[in-house]
């Protein structure tokens, strides 16, 4: 067993910004059930103070519950398509206005918008509109020799950090559990560079027979036949590694968002779960 080597010392470091956003609600309000109920729940946006990597993905009352603080900048769509495409998970980011200017924190995730966790100090002083600047490193990541495989949002520090092996031409990477391509839903139309993809959460008997329902945020999640090169679609004996990054949905198709970090079309990429594979372990920002 040894380590793959990659294209590190290549790659650029810059610098985006955006602001902390403020929670959204859907149109209409309402979230349909499946079975034609509906509710009122938060989710979405702004700072979430009780939830935090590491955490359940499952259980909340609250709908695509994102932790951590979401940022963005909405006003310029160049600096909207920057601040998404640039950031990898990993990144290093620093509160540069308001009563926090000064905390760093990390990148966690990438939703609807950038999902940043710092000390929960931090986040008790922080406000809707203060910004957050992000040290990106990590957008054209690649290993020297592994051609067919393809790392997305993947920063150095995360990639030496779940300590990926090789052996006779093949990657090992120790994943928390494994989802069955089938349970795939929402989000296999975008590209897999940009925001994630649901899994289809309904069958509150099928999470549970799977074990799926005791998935975390910031679990690292292997999926077989599932090619996310330029999107996300079913090829026989693909491998995908994905990072659990919001929580749990009633709504039909959507569940726990699931973003890419690594893909490969033609077996090189085995897998073992381990439960401790998750971001707050392997970054040290624990729950």
């Amino acid at each position: 067993m040894q380590n793959p080597t990659t294209n590190e010392l290549t790659l650029v470091e810059m610098a985006v910004s955006g602001v902390i956003t403020t929670p959204t609600v859907r149109p209409g309000q309402y979230i349909p059930h499946p079975d034609g109920r509906a509710t009122v729940l938060p989710g979405m946006s702004g700072i979430t103070y009780n939830v935090r990597c590491g955490d359940r993905a499952f259980g909340w009352a609250g709908d695509h519950v994102e932790p951590g603080v979401s940022i963005d900048d909405d006003r310029n769509l160049g600096r909207h398509h920057a601040l998404h495409y640039l950031n990898c998970i990993g990144n290093e980011a620093m509160v540069t206005s308001g009563m926090a200017a000064g905390e760093r924190g990390i990148v966690i995730g990438e939703h609807a918008r950038i999902l940043v966790q710092f000390l929960p100090e931090a986040h008790d002083i922080m406000a809707p509109g203060d910004r957050i600047q992000v040290m990106t490193k990590g957008q054209g990541l690649a290993l020297n020799d592994y051609p067919g495989v393809a790392l997305k949002k993947m920063s150095p520090r995360l990639f030496h950090a779940m300590g990926i092996t090789e052996n006779a031409g093949r990657l090992h990477v120790n994943v928390a559990m494994e989802l069955p391509v089938r349970i795939m839903g929402s989000g296999a139309e975008l590209n897999s560079e940009y925001v994630d993809q649901d899994l289809m959460s309904g069958d509150r008997a099928l999470m549970a027979e799977l074990g799926i329902d005791q998935m975390r945020l910031g679990d690292v999640i292997a999926i077989r036949h599932a090619d996310h090169h330029w999107g996300r679609s079913y090829r026989e004996g693909a491998v995908s590694i994905c990072l659990c990054i919001h929580g749990d949905s009633i709504m039909t198709g959507h569940g726990p968002g699931i973003l890419t970090l690594m893909t490969a079309r033609d077996g090189e990429i085995d897998f073992t779960t381990n439960p401790s594979a998750n971001i707050a372990q392997l970054l040290n920002i624990g729950a």
